[in-house]
């Protein structure tokens, strides 16, 4: 049986706006182990965000996917409806985003937006529901779950309710739990705490697709990664492999342009603008011999 939670093969996604179709995702593989933390880097309009969207069929509109197939904990999920997709999520898939304020309805108490999952998900009634709200708060190690689940989440800091966001991801302990730059908005020390919490859950069993600009972060979370870039993979592997022998171009100059303290000489390179320019163009050629076709 396979261990793949996530497998995403060849996955092509356009946009359509304005009538014109723009190609985001070109010929994506990616997978997601069970146990494992898979981060997918890259910078800012890469496609990062593409591939979670089509793997939580949360894509924006006016998108489609034009080729491949997503399998999710086995399921072929590449043309589920929408119907299809809310039993999915919650149960087989989970999503922590990078802002927990805007993640979390600011009307309504911590408990009962925890319980709203738990009743949905999990067909939990009555007591059994505050005893499970208190359980999963902490779990994610809320100090004073009881009465952190009677707030509002303005009456949180940041790193508590980023912590919240998490223990919703979790509540149904989904088989795969997206991260979707869950650490940016958090000062350093909160955010160590939680990619100490996010790496306990993938030790839970759960697969994580982790996505991040931080290469840094990569080196202590990660077991594999996917560098994309112009919506294509262009190198994956063991993260320790990666660092030590990357084989790509742009692998290369991502790691040349960040802080190595395992290294004290080393000095940052700039990624160029030559090699941004030329991975466009390829990414353009390659469009338009698959039109050729």
């Amino acid at each position: 049986m396979s261990k793949n939670v996530l497998q995403i093969e060849n996955l092509e996604m356009s946009i359509t706006s304005a009538g014109r179709v723009s190609r985001i995702l070109r010929g994506v593989n990616l997978r997601v182990e069970a146990g494992q933390v898979h981060a997918l880097v890259g910078e800012s309009g890469g496609g990062k965000s593409m591939v979670t969207r089509c793997a939580t069929g949360l894509m924006p509109a006016g998108a489609r996917i034009t080729g491949g197939n997503i399998i999710l904990a086995g399921k072929d999920v590449t043309q589920a409806n929408e119907r299809g997709w809310r039993t999915l999520r919650g149960k087989v898939v989970s999503m922590v985003l990078q802002d927990p304020l805007t993640a979390l309805n600011p009307l309504r108490r911590i408990g009962a937006q925890l319980e709203d999952v738990l009743r949905l998900h999990s067909g939990i009634r009555g007591a059994d529901l505050r005893k499970e709200c208190i359980a999963l708060l902490d779990k994610v190690h809320v100090r004073d779950p009881e009465r952190v689940r009677t707030l509002y989440p303005y009456e949180l800091s940041g790193g508590m309710r980023q912590r919240v966001v998490i223990a919703i991801a979790w509540a149904c302990r989904p088989q795969l739990i997206i991260c979707d730059e869950p650490t940016t908005a958090l000062d350093v020390t909160v955010q160590k705490e939680v990619l100490k919490l996010i790496r306990e859950l993938a030790r839970e069993g759960q697969g994580v697709l982790f996505v991040t600009h931080d290469l840094g972060v990569v080196a202590k979370l990660a077991d594999e990664m996917s560098v994309i870039h112009t919506g294509r993979i262009l190198e994956s592997g063991r993260v320790n492999e990666v660092y030590q022998n990357p084989q790509h171009p742009y692998t290369r100059a991502l790691l040349a342009a960040t802080p190595r303290f395992d290294r004290p000489g080393h000095q940052l390179t700039p990624v160029s603008e030559t090699l941004i320019d030329t991975l466009q163009a390829e990414a353009l050629q390659i469009d338009a011999l698959k039109e050729a076709a």
